[in-house]
């Protein structure tokens, strides 16, 4: 799914306009990344933590040459899922359908949209 699928979603559930809409979901993203980039870490209930790590360098191996290369230390961000979608998400392959987290007392604006109706999310970073 496509941020653009996902405002189109959201505006019809909603009624609002799509530019309306875009606006307002591009906006809790920037918040999103605002937060991460001040306080490191940004936690919304029933979805999900957003958090900053340092990642150390590592000795690595270029998969084409084979030959070995240093890679230097990062700050790379990681995703954990709350228990809910946790749960959602396992249940997927039961082939059991969950009823929407909208409403369902998820926190944070950027999670009571289409996504989390639609069951469709990011996949969460690899640590």
């Amino acid at each position: 799914m496509t941020k653009k699928e996902i405002v189109k979603t959201i505006s019809e559930k909603l009624g609002l306009t799509q530019l309306k809409t875009k606006e307002i979901v591009q906006q809790t993203f920037d918040a999103i990344v605002e937060t991460l980039l001040e306080e490191r870490r940004i936690e919304l209930r029933n979805f999900g933590v957003f958090e900053v790590k340092r990642r150390k360098p590592r000795k690595a191996r270029n998969p084409r040459t084979g030959e070995r290369v240093d890679v230097e230390a990062k700050n790379v961000v990681t995703f954990k899922p709350g228990k809910e979608m946790e749960e959602r998400v396992r249940n997927l392959d039961a082939g059991k359908e969950e009823p929407a987290l909208v409403g369902a007392g998820v926190g944070g604006a950027a999670a009571s949209g289409a996504d989390d109706a639609n069951g469709k999310m990011a996949k969460p970073a690899k640590k």
